[in-house]
């Protein structure tokens, strides 16, 4: 499960990828729009920042806008920088790979042979759903 900090960062950005390329968006707006709580956004804002997602500009017309077009900001970018690591077990983690403490070997490990596909197709999908993809208005195809 991702956390709902991940959630409203998703959000926030998928708002971000609506508006017009760099026109800042302030956070109460955001906030209202996505019902995510101001300070809690504030913080993510500056993670997202921090993580080259967003930049911001100050003053009256500041806000904050897209660093990347949204075409190239990809779902697994955001939960990897908001959560860490995308994979279930962390012998399956392409960016945080650690061995299983209770593993006694990788090859022979039924739970890890499940799970590298259910990571496989996990990351497949989130490495190429962008936020582009998530900003269209059609209803998500079922699954």
């Amino acid at each position: 499960m991702i956390t709902q900090k991940a959630k409203y960062a998703l959000r926030a950005l998928t708002f971000l990828a609506r508006a017009e390329p760099g026109d800042p968006i302030q956070i109460p707006e955001i906030a209202e729009q996505q019902k995510i709580p101001k300070k809690f956004l504030e913080q993510i804002m500056l993670d997202l920042k921090r993580g080259g997602l967003v930049d911001s500009r100050r003053g009256k017309q500041g806000g904050y806008f897209l660093h990347r077009p949204a075409g190239e900001i990809t779902y697994g970018e955001v939960l990897r920088l908001i959560d860490g690591p995308v994979a279930p077990l962390p012998c399956l983690s392409l960016t945080a790979y650690r061995r299983c403490e209770d593993c006694e070997g990788e090859s022979d490990c039924e739970i890890r042979r499940v799970f590298a596909r259910v990571a496989d197709e996990t990351r497949a999908v989130l490495l190429t759903t962008s936020l582009a993809d998530a900003a269209k208005t059609e209803a998500p195809e079922p699954v």
